[in-house]
């Protein structure tokens, strides 16, 4: 018994902390064992020792695993993390945490159409704007052109 309450302990101290931020909420998770995200040179994993890191997190699904065995997915529309002394901090504007992958990367895919439906509106205002000041810096230079 006595050697079951030591390995019980051992267990709960096996695992980091996470904090995540955003906006609206803040959770602190305890326990996790793992953490899987993304980054601008791709996939990476932290566990309980790593050194320092600082990352920023590309649009998409991170995974936590627990000590218990259990799994969590983050969808992220990008973020900071930060882990230092067995704490990992993740900051974003939003995100959504839950232990069903599918449902997680419906919301995630659902979110991606829509943020490039905005972004593609976007650069097609970028685009007119360009044309228009284009348009017009030529007719002030046809007009300074009469004037001489």
């Amino acid at each position: 018994m006595l050697y079951a309450r030591q390995y019980a302990a051992r267990a709960a101290m096996s695992g980091f902390t996470v904090q995540l931020k955003s906006a609206v909420q803040c959770e602190r998770l305890e326990g996790v064992v793992s953490f899987v995200g993304e980054d601008a040179s791709g996939s990476f994993g932290l566990m309980k020792g790593h050194s320092r890191f600082v990352t920023t997190l590309t649009f998409g699904l991170a995974q936590l695993s627990y000590d218990d065995g259990q799994r969590d997915y983050l969808a992220l529309p990008e973020a900071v993390a930060y882990f230092d002394g067995d704490q990992l901090t993740i900051s974003t504007r939003r995100y959504l945490r839950g232990d069903d992958y599918t449902r997680i990367s419906e919301v995630l895919r659902d979110e991606m159409v829509q943020e490039e439906q905005v972004l593609g509106e976007f650069k097609n205002s970028l685009e007119q704007m360009e044309r228009a000041i284009m348009l017009r810096l030529w007719r002030i230079g046809r007009t300074e052109e009469v004037i001489r």
